[in-house]
């Protein structure tokens, strides 16, 4: 059934299996040594051949157990809300829209000159802007780039720096996008436990041991659990990383310009690929998906080379827009009040549930709400449902195995919701 002479005949013989289905998922391929004399080839060939199928994540290397055709991958679920529901939607992750600028305002100061080919990427005055900005945060003097998003970020970082089936640190609980990128990128997501500090370093120390080539960490305001590290818990595990010096690390700090908690430095010294993205999502709106990236010098060239690849820079319309923004006296002030607005939503919500004798809740920061749980979050969300909530399952949220918990995200909850809320959690954690 399988033919060819050489590595990349056997492959395309083996990926047209694949694709008609006459090879099936979790199929074992036949022992090189086997296939290697069925064909007439050199071990070797038939070797580089399964291994070109495991590294562009058509087949998986079970070691002595041979070489499977890959299950599908099962549908990952997606941030958002919906917008046809009856309930009251608390699963969106989405910013309080009345925190969110009036962008009409900001429209006639977007330039009327038209940008062209090879005209400079990045805005010179959003630039200077994000080199202010993000100084404070780069371990050495580093360059700033833009992407359509942090999540655009990331996937370019990762394939500028691995191959299709290397491993990825990664915080568990994960953010959903996060684990949607990394499947259908074709990297594995080596999951890395995280508690009220953020990452654990011995986990992390594992990841990297067992091979983990890049790690993705979000320093404030994790996406579910609104966990941020603390100064002990960074400086943890920038000595771990200070040991893996090869390590592509990748700082998720989507929440910079809301988050209470302090920036704690991660990156060692002896790091050598980094890169910290910074978004304007959660501030600006999910519409305006713009990141900055400060990286190495090295990173950032290839993050380059992998821009040039599509439109090349991201819309100078947009940053035009983000500009007007992020530079106005009156909207820099409204920031404050949006940051005291999301830490308050949290307490509020800590406070709710302990009058209602919850104490098991740790404080978080950021958009969401962590409601952590003893079993399966689906029983749990159903009633709710039926009180009229609709609330984000954190079985998603896990990376090989289901989290525990429910993520409920509090921008559009007023006081009274909030404890209505938590009186019909207390209901519901008692059936």
């Amino acid at each position: 059934m399988i033919d060819g002479k050489s590595a990349n005949e056997i492959f395309d013989s083996i990926r047209q299996h694949i694709t008609r289905g006459t090879l099936a998922k979790g199929e074992t391929l036949p022992p090189v040594r086997e296939l290697a004399t069925q064909l007439g080839v050199n071990r070797n060939t038939v070797a580089s051949a399964y291994k070109r199928l495991v590294t562009s994540g058509l087949a998986l290397s079970l070691g002595r157990n041979g070489t499977v055709v890959k299950e599908t991958a099962a549908p990952v679920a997606l941030e958002g809300g919906n917008p046809h529901t009856p309930l009251t939607d608390l699963s969106s992750g989405n910013p309080a829209t009345k925190r969110l600028p009036n962008l009409a305002q900001y429209l006639s100061r977007i330039s009327s000159t038209p940008r062209l080919y090879g005209d400079t990427p990045v805005s010179p005055v959003l630039a200077d802007w994000a080199a202010q900005w993000m100084q404070d945060v780069m371990p050495v003097a580093g360059e700033i780039d833009l992407t359509s998003g942090a999540i655009d970020a990331i996937e370019r970082l990762l394939s500028a720096h691995l191959l299709p089936g290397d491993s990825v640190a990664v915080e568990d609980p994960c953010f959903l996008s996060s684990i949607s990128m990394l499947r259908y990128s074709g990297f594995n997501a080596s999951p890395v436990s995280i508690d009220r500090e953020g990452m654990q370093p011995e986990q992390l120390e594992q990841a990297l041991s067992k091979g983990a080539r890049a790690v993705i960490l979000t320093p404030r305001a994790h996406n579910p659990t609104g966990c941020s590290l603390s100064a002990t818990r960074a400086t943890a595990l920038q000595q771990v990383l200070s040991r893996y010096p090869q390590t592509l690390v990748i700082i998720d700090d989507h929440f910079a310009l809301l988050a209470e908690a302090p920036w704690h430095p991660v990156i060692a010294p002896q790091t050598q690929h980094w890169a910290v993205v910074r978004s304007v999502s959660k501030t600006l709106g999910p519409d305006l998906r713009l990141a900055f990236v400060a990286s190495d010098t090295a990173t950032s060239a290839k993050l380059r080379l992998r821009l040039n690849a599509g439109s090349q820079w991201v819309s100078h319309l947009l940053q035009d827009l983000v500009y007007a923004c992020l530079s106005d006296t009156d909207f820099q002030q409204s920031l404050e009040q949006t940051r005291q607005f999301y830490a308050g939503q949290q307490q509020k919500m800590a406070q709710a549930l302990r009058a209602q004798g919850i104490t098991h809740i740790a404080h978080g920061d950021g958009l969401n709400f962590w409601l952590p749980l003893t079993d399966s979050s689906q029983d749990m969300a159903f009633t709710l449902a039926k009180s009229g909530w609709l609330v984000r399952e954190g079985d998603a949220f896990g990376v090989q195995s289901p989290a525990q918990g429910l993520r409920i995200t509090l921008s559009t909850l007023n006081d009274n919701d909030i404890n209505r809320l938590a009186g019909d959690i207390r209901q519901a954690l008692s059936r």
